[in-house]
């Protein structure tokens, strides 16, 4: 079975339109009018090796709020629709990535209950072009929408922008290692309730 969605979210403040493989290859296209989010994407999508196409647009003459959220929203759906049954994944993941003077954990549970634990302090209000306090906001609406347990910590760090990036690298490794299939149990779900 093919791991691959296309997924489109409009509302009256935003027009996010994804396409998704799971097993790909990390390749991207990715367009927001937040440059340093795109990039901040293009680094979970080549670490995870999941092919991500995003087009989005957004109020960002009111606020960038609206769009960082509602790209982890759908992000999080996508992911969700792709993985299907979960049937056979590995379920969770964690990493832990470097980043010259800058280490971050990012530990993640599909679990089908939506919990963030966000352990990062940024100094800066703005990394590039990206008001910092939205990472936050772009993780929950992920997490909400795939029903996944989330704890990311950016244990040190000088540079905020290296400290984002390497949350970002880690994130998509451990989303790969959740997202994995384990040949033993193909037809199973990984849960002793036999249900996410």
């Amino acid at each position: 079975m093919l791991r691959k969605t296309s997924f489109q979210r409009k509302t009256k403040e935003t027009d996010i339109k994804i396409e998704l493989n799971v097993d790909g290859k990390g390749k991207t296209d990715i367009k927001t009018p937040i440059p340093f989010l795109s990039h901040l994407l293009n680094n979970f999508s080549k670490h995870g090796l999941f092919d991500l196409k995003i087009q989005a647009t957004g109020d960002i003459e009111i606020d960038q709020h609206h769009t960082v959220e509602d790209i982890g929203i759908v992000l999080g759906e996508a992911f969700k629709k792709a993985l299907g049954d979960k049937k056979g994944i590995n379920r969770s993941g964690y990493f832990v990535f470097p980043l010259d003077e800058a280490l971050s954990v990012v530990v993640l549970d599909i679990s089908g209950r939506a919990y963030l634990n966000f352990d990062c302090k940024f100094k800066k209000q703005k990394i590039g072009d990206l008001d910092s306090d939205l990472i936050k906001e772009f993780f929950w609406g992920f997490i909400r929408h795939l029903e996944a347990t989330l704890h990311i910590r950016a244990l040190y760090g000088e540079n905020e922008h290296h400290k984002a990036e390497s949350i970002f690298k880690a994130f998509g490794k451990a989303m790969k290692m959740a997202c994995s299939k384990e040949k033993r149990i193909l037809k199973e779900l990984p849960s002793t309730k036999g249900l996410i």
